[in-house]
């Protein structure tokens, strides 16, 4: 099993940047042998980074963490502090737009999320996260 990493990846509020992040994300698990979560972790950063992007205005980061014996986090900080909107439950969501999908999925497709508020270089916000188990 790996030992302990961290990677941290600063983002601009553009939506190119979720893109960047879930290549740079695929390329980090890949090098680590971890390929088996590499679908999964790619669409649950894909929506924490989306998140980030589409509904604040300042910078943001992604961030990707292994613990072993064997957790993943992935997460994402913005510069807005306040709580993100509770995700809906599965059977509201028949008939709505995309929005306000993503944190239904995190929730429903990973292990544990949550979110805390977080300071980043000066910068109040929030850091939004889940965890995978890998088996």
């Amino acid at each position: 099993m790996p030992e302990a990493w961290e990677y941290a990846l600063t983002i601009p509020n553009d939506l190119r940047a979720v893109t960047i992040s879930r290549r740079t994300l695929r390329l980090i698990l890949t090098a680590h042998g971890l390929i088996g979560l590499v679908d999964l972790a790619e669409l649950l950063a894909t929506e924490l980074v989306s998140n980030a992007v589409r509904h604040t205005k300042g910078p943001a980061a992604s961030r990707v963490r292994w613990s072993p014996p064997g957790t993943l986090r992935i997460g994402a900080w913005d510069a807005d502090p306040e709580p993100p909107e509770p995700p809906r439950a599965l059977e509201r969501l028949a008939g709505l737009e995309e929005a306000g999908r993503g944190l239904m999925l995190v929730r429903e497709c990973s292990d544990l999320w949550g979110w805390q508020p977080l300071s980043r270089i000066g910068s109040p916000g929030k850091y939004v996260w889940c965890e995978l188990a890998a088996v």
